[in-house]
Parts: C-alpha cells; structure tokens; sequence
C-alpha cells in the first residue's frame, strides 16, 4: 500500500472518513458536561482525566475532518470540479478553526480551579468578546465547518458518488447540534456524521484501485495521474 500513491490515499481518506466524526462522537459521549453542567470550569472540577481527554479527542477529531474535506474532492473531479476545490479547503479552515478555539479549554479549567463558576464564565465571556478572537478565530470561520460541510456532501451527491440522505443526514446533526443546547441530545446528533461520513469511508475502502484511479483526469493532455508520474520516474 505504501508503495502505490494511489492505494494510500483511497485507504487514507476512506479512513479519515470513518474515524474523524467517530472521535468527535466518542468525545460527546465521554464528555462530563454532556451529562452535567456544560461549563469546562464545572465539568473539568467533575472529572478532570474525562474533561481533558474529550478535550482532546475534539480537538483531533476536527483536524482529521479538515484533511477529510480534502480527501472529498477527489471523488467531486468528474463532476462539480470547481464547486469541490472551492468548498474543500473553505470546510478544512473552518474545522481548523473550530480546532482552534479548543484552547481555551485548559484556560477554563484553571479559572474554575480557582474561581467560582460564574466568576469563570464571566471571564471566558470577556475574554471570548474581543474583536481579535471574535474575528480572528470564531466569525465566519466557525461555520465553515458547521454548515460548509453539508453543503461539500451536496456537490458530492451532485458528482454521483453520495446517496441523498448523505448531505441531509449530516446537515441535520450538525445545523441542529448549533440550535439546541450542548448536552445529551447531542450524542444523538453527532452520531448522524458518523453515519453520512462512515458510509463514505466504507465506499472509498471497498473500491478498487481501478475506480479510485478513473476520477484522474486522464483524457486532457498534459494532466499528471499515478501511473503517467509512475511511467515517467520509473
């Protein structure tokens, strides 16, 4: 596998696929503010091993669904070429960015250490306030992500490589995990990317590497696939 550039990236981003939305589901589940209060300053005081390890299983998961927004423009060349190379890396910064805000996380945790609950979260307010922050890290970015990654899996749809309910599926758990409050709905939630994002995983691992191949662009001239770049450093 390591030996055909083609192979690796079809089993890597089949993978990326599966275990990025897994983690941000096993995050929520583990997390002690879904089952209690939401606030990192009480949650983190409740179980502080659990606090950081969701912490940090948030932070990854949303890495690994940038690189897997990435992975989807493959399979969008044949069709909405251009709507793919636009909207993949617009989804990749805005889970960058969600990635990005976990930071404050362990400044969180230090407050309510040392705070009351609501001293901390008025802190974290101010703080979170600042223009540079606001616009810096959290607006538009954050939604990118949000809802830039539903509307990547309709030019999906769109190329032919997705069901229907793939993008409905992963709009609903996402666009609706933003209307509700964080909590034990959300397991529910975060468990329908897992879904939508799963099956396509499974799809690029079961394919050979003959279909992962034939979305190169191989009949312009000049354009460079696996095999032509193989024949030419052979």
């Amino acid at each position: 596998m390591f030996k055909d550039s083609a192979t690796f990236r079809r089993v890597a981003s089949g993978t990326l696929l599966i275990v990025a939305p897994l983690l941000q589901a096993i995050a929520v589940v583990i997390d002690p503010g879904t089952w209690g209060d939401s606030r990192e300053a009480v949650s983190y005081g409740d179980n502080p091993a659990l606090a950081q390890v969701q912490s940090v299983l948030y932070h990854w998961a949303y890495l690994l669904l940038g690189l897997a927004a990435l992975a989807l423009m493959h399979v969008m060349r044949r069709r909405a070429a251009v709507f793919g190379h636009i909207m993949g890396p617009l989804v990749a910064l805005g889970f960058v960015n969600l990635s990005g805000l976990l930071l404050s996380d362990p400044v969180e945790w230090w407050l309510g250490r040392h705070y009351s609950p609501e001293e901390a979260q008025r802190i974290m307010n101010e703080m979170m306030d600042l223009p540079g922050f606001v616009f810096g890290f959290q607006m538009p970015w954050i939604f990118l992500a949000v809802f830039g990654l539903p509307i990547l899996l309709v030019g999906v749809w769109r190329a032919g490589f997705a069901h229907w309910w793939v993008p409905l599926v992963a709009g609903i758990g996402y666009v609706t995990s933003m209307l509700v409050e964080y909590g034990p709905v959300t397991v529910a939630l975060w468990a329908a990317p897992v879904a939508a994002l799963g099956s396509l995983g499974v799809k690029m691992l079961r394919m050979s590497r003959e279909e992962w191949v034939s979305y190169y662009p191989t009949a312009a001239p000049g354009r460079t696939t696996p095999d032509s770049y193989a024949n030419t450093t052979a």
